[in-house]
């Protein structure tokens, strides 16, 4: 991978966060609201630092060709022996040569050509190892989130992480006054008021009360009930932690699908908390199938 081609998996790294975060509501699948202004300001340093990086790149291009274009090629200088003082009269005293050059750099003035110490074609070599050496090939992996975003897009989580066996015991609840429950007709609430309520409110404000639920469908492995869920989360989906209503009286809905169902709330008859994870119950009167909330977790 090139300097090229790693400023632009850059910047499209930034374009990717850019469209989950600022140009629609995708993100609300992965993090908080809350996170949204950090995520576009983490696509637009991206982009600017991935553009700047090829516009670098670009420019040190041009000029590593201008200067390959400007630089003359240099002949080989050719060298004869010239005699100097011939032997006089045959005096038998051997003759001294000397070097000299023929169409030496020097415009041919006889004089030898300087030797810069480099074999032949030196330059050349020595400018190969002047370009720069491509990035490790793991910085490919960077393709990969920008792949998921545009071609996947993967969803909030659904049923499948909500079903899980290995699901820890509720977070605790923080105690505090729950407001009294007014007005007529069903009451729109949070399934995690719905549970504190159910556990934590020693007025019973769920008594008799008709309230609608909405989550997703999680199939149950009790016969005659489901379980209307949603996932909540501190931070993001790594964290994430299924909230279950469990369901009776209506027949379910395929897994994974939208619902507003609307019912009571069913007390328990236990006098003590058993052990493992007790979900609330509702009896169901109704259910209307609904679209999926943009923000999917509470």
């Amino acid at each position: 991978m090139n300097r090229v081609t790693q400023n632009l998996v850059l910047t499209l790294l930034g374009c990717a966060v850019l469209q989950i975060s600022a140009f629609s509501t995708t993100y609300l699948n992965y993090v908080k609201p809350g996170f949204r202004p950090f995520l576009i300001g983490a696509g637009v340093v991206l982009v600017v630092l991935g553009i700047i990086g090829l516009v670098q790149s670009f420019r040190q291009k041009e000029a590593s060709s201008g200067s390959d274009g400007e630089t003359p090629a240099r002949e080989p200088a050719s060298y004869d022996l010239v005699p100097q003082g011939s032997a006089h009269g045959g005096s038998g005293v051997p003759a001294s040569y000397d070097l000299a050059s023929q169409g030496s750099a020097h415009g041919g003035s006889g004089d030898p050509a300087p030797w810069d110490g480099r074999a032949p074609g030196g330059e050349d070599h020595a400018h190969g190892h002047d370009h720069a050496h491509g990035g490790p090939r793991i910085a490919w992996l960077m393709c990969l989130p920008v792949f998921a975003i545009f071609l996947i897009a993967p969803p909030a989580l659904g049923s499948f992480a909500a079903s899980r066996d290995d699901t820890p015991a509720p977070r605790s609840q923080v105690l505090s006054a729950f407001t009294p429950l007014t007005g007529d007709g069903a009451v729109d609430m949070p399934i995690s008021e719905f549970i504190g309520r159910a556990w934590d409110d020693d007025k019973k404000s769920l008594t008799d009360r008709e309230v609608r639920l909405t989550g997703f469908v999680v199939p149950a492995k009790k016969k005659g009930q489901w379980y209307v869920t949603r996932m909540q989360i501190a931070c993001c989906a790594a964290d994430a932690f299924p909230l279950k209503v469990a369901v009776r009286g209506i027949e379910p809905p395929p897994t994974d699908t939208w619902v507003e169902v609307t019912g009571t709330w069913v007390p328990q008859t236990f006098g003590k908390m058993p052990n493992g994870v007790i979900y609330p119950q509702l009896s169901g009167r109704s259910l209307a199938k609904v679209a999926a909330p943009d923000e999917p977790y509470e």
